[in-house]
């Protein structure tokens, strides 16, 4: 194939050889109407689609659409060095490739747990909680600031589907007193299938308490030594 060819000849080209190589029309599509929003593709265009029957939490069928997209782009090098280079590229969706996988059951469910997940309840106080993320990050835990506007509900179902051991609190009673609320997701979760009262209550003051500012790292470590994390 030389590089004179009109679109509509390279497209044919592209056919034959996925056929030679063994995909057919159930695995590779030919579509001239693909346009790829990006300004710089100066050849065939391709996107890679999940189209096993993918559904949600719900149970509601869902289409993920496109993982990987990319196509021909002579010039792009050429842009920003000056140097005729041809080329051809990919970008992946990771998470939604991820997602559907992991729904498929194709690859396992991460065994590892997620990251200590420092809630934000007050927005002008992103640095106190930031500095908290960063100082069991420093002891090296695994943590995260959550960055979104939600309210607090809504940052705990974010903690637990990010399958966090703990969640780190502190609302504006928690700082005026010096101390942060630490909450175990993992023994939380335990607590409505017990029955005895003076277990429950007992498992319950574990699941969350109120420990000094300074302690902060002492007592994650020990949440997550319980869980071994």
């Amino acid at each position: 194939m030389t590089w004179s060819l009109k679109a509509s000849d390279e497209i044919v080209a592209i056919g034959k050889l996925a056929k030679s190589a063994g995909y057919g029309l159930d695995r590779i599509r030919l579509d001239p109407s693909v346009v790829r929003g990006l300004e710089y593709y100066t050849g065939p265009v391709f996107e890679a689609e999940l189209t096993a029957p993918i559904k949600d939490e719900r149970g509601q069928p869902i289409r993920l659409g496109s993982v990987v997209s990319g196509g021909r782009y002579d010039g792009l090098v050429e842009r920003f060095t000056g140097e005729k280079v041809p080329a051809t590229g990919v970008s992946i969706g990771v998470s939604r490739l991820l997602y559907g996988l992991k729904t498929l059951g194709k690859i396992p469910a991460e065994t590892v747990q997620g990251p200590v997940v420092v809630l934000v309840l007050d927005r002008d106080r992103i640095a106190d909680y930031q500095k908290m993320a960063q100082d069991l990050r420093n002891a090296g835990i695994r943590a995260e600031l959550y960055l979104g506007e939600s309210g607090m509900k809504a940052q705990m179902k974010y903690a637990d589907k990010r399958g966090s051991p703990c969640v780190v609190i502190q609302g504006g009673d928690e700082k005026a007193k010096g101390e942060v609320q630490i909450k175990d997701l993992i023994l939380g979760a335990t607590l409505t299938s017990i029955k005895d009262r003076d277990d429950y209550l007992k498992k319950q003051a574990e699941a969350q308490f109120a420990v000094p500012e300074a302690d902060l790292v002492k007592e994650v470590r020990r949440v997550l030594d319980r869980h071994k994390s």
